[in-house]
């Protein structure tokens, strides 16, 4: 590992990229700490704070801000508008066939979907925003720290929590497209990691909670291997090329396999469960003093029903996500033109049933995975109460640890470029 990291900063464009990448984390943790205009000092908050752990939906979404809504920070909003307006449009390409067929146009089509994106996130960042007004409020918080009207003072902290979404996103796309790995997945990571330190002591703390805390790290520690895995398990599908005469020469013959992953959608169907299970806890800040829509959100947010969701989306999306990315059709055509085919099934329909097959049997149990370690954490925590349960549940490691691997490998990919040793021996 350490040989790694140092092959890693050897590489001139590769350490740009990883300096790049953690001076946005940073500059994300900063913001995340930059109050919003005519929000009060700290010691004024401890209604506003404590009201807010005090409520399950609402004490999740703090969690995926990396604490920056109990802060009412700039970064408030988080990531959750740009990951609901992408789930939106992903559910739109499979319901729209226009945008279905954008999505196959290659980079230009996925230009003009990014483009429908940002402006979707947009208008759910102002409707979060206006909605995160009515929550400051409802604690009673004054932003009255400005010598301003009290409407344009609302105007500029509305104003100023879309712009820092804004900015959330810009940052997460510049780390894509110019430093290492997924932009968005790394924000996720940083927001979990940045909850660690507070949660640790907090369990520690709190009295009874040493052996649940020391069995709860030792619990994280030994799963860290399974998820890692699964992860990069795969069923492979043996591929035989016929022999063809091209000019002179003797061509194929070889054979080969398709890679099929046990977890072919990553982490995406848990980050997507969630988005959708706490989005009536962000409209429910619309009514705070309306119960029914409260007990509502807090429904979804925590509790059996939160849980019996969460496995029914889980796995929905990871079926759906796979079909998305592996398409048994298209393989199966492309293997025909290329003079491929699997061992004893015939070329055309019956070798995409045969892949159809494969991916809906394979996609199962690692999605039954993922909604177990997503859920059995949930269960415990609401037994327990121990804060380092709920900050570092299985959704989050098996977030953390994803995404980590997803880092590593595109390290790897590059090192190997420059003939380095990677990190994966």
């Amino acid at each position: 590992m350490l040989k790694g990291i140092a092959n890693a900063f050897r590489v001139p464009e590769l350490r740009q990229k990883l300096l790049l990448t953690a001076a946005i984390l940073l500059l994300y943790r900063f913001g995340a700490y930059l109050p919003v205009p005519g929000a009060p000092f700290q010691d004024l908050l401890g209604a506003y704070q404590a009201g807010l752990s005090s409520s399950g939906a609402m004490a999740v979404l703090n969690l995926f801000s990396g604490g920056a809504l109990s802060r009412m920070s700039v970064f408030s909003l988080g990531i959750m508008p740009y990951i609901t307006a992408q789930i939106i449009l992903q559910l739109l390409q499979a319901v729209i066939p226009s945008l279905g067929e954008l999505a196959k146009e290659g980079e230009a089509g996925q230009r003009k979907i990014t483009q429908y994106t940002r402006y979707l996130t947009i208008g759910l960042a102002l409707l979060n925003a206006i909605g995160y007004l009515f929550l400051f409020r409802s604690y009673g918080v004054s932003l009255s720290g400005l010598a301003a009207p009290e409407v344009l003072i609302d105007i500029m902290v509305v104003f100023t929590m879309v712009v820092g979404a804004m900015v959330i996103m810009w940052l997460g796309e510049i780390i894509t497209q110019r430093g290492v790995g997924n932009g968005m997945s790394l924000i996720i990571f940083c927001n979990i990691m940045s909850g660690l330190p507070t949660s640790l002591i907090s369990s520690l703390t709190d009295t009874g909670s040493l052996i649940i805390t020391v069995i709860t790290l030792i619990v994280i520690i030994a799963i860290v291997p399974i998820i890692v895995f699964v992860e990069r398990g795969q069923r492979r599908i043996p591929i035989q090329y016929a022999k063809r005469v091209v000019g002179r020469r003797m061509m194929g013959g070889q054979t080969t396999y398709l890679p099929i992953k046990v977890n072919t959608a990553g982490v995406v169907p848990i980050i997507f469960a969630s988005a959708i299970l706490y989005l009536p806890a962000q409209l429910a800040v619309f009514f705070p003093s309306v119960d029914w829509v409260q007990a509502f959100a807090n429904a979804l947010s925590t509790g059996w029903i939160n849980w019996v969701l969460s496995v029914v989306l889980i796995v929905a999306f990871a079926y759906f996500y796979s079909s998305m990315v592996f398409n048994p059709t298209e393989t199966a055509d492309q293997l025909r033109k290329q003079g491929g085919f699997i061992p004893g099934v015939r070329p055309g329909s019956a070798t995409a049933a045969y892949i159809k097959s494969a991916i809906d049997h394979i996609t199962l149990p690692g999605a039954l995975f993922m909604a177990v370690l997503a859920v059995v954490p949930s269960i415990i925590f609401s037994f327990t109460q121990n804060p380092l349960i709920q900050a570092f549940g299985g959704t989050s490691v098996l977030i953390m640890v994803s995404v980590a691997m997803d880092t590593l490998s595109s390290i790897e990919s590059q090192l190997k470029m420059h003939n380095y040793d990677g990190f994966f021996k």
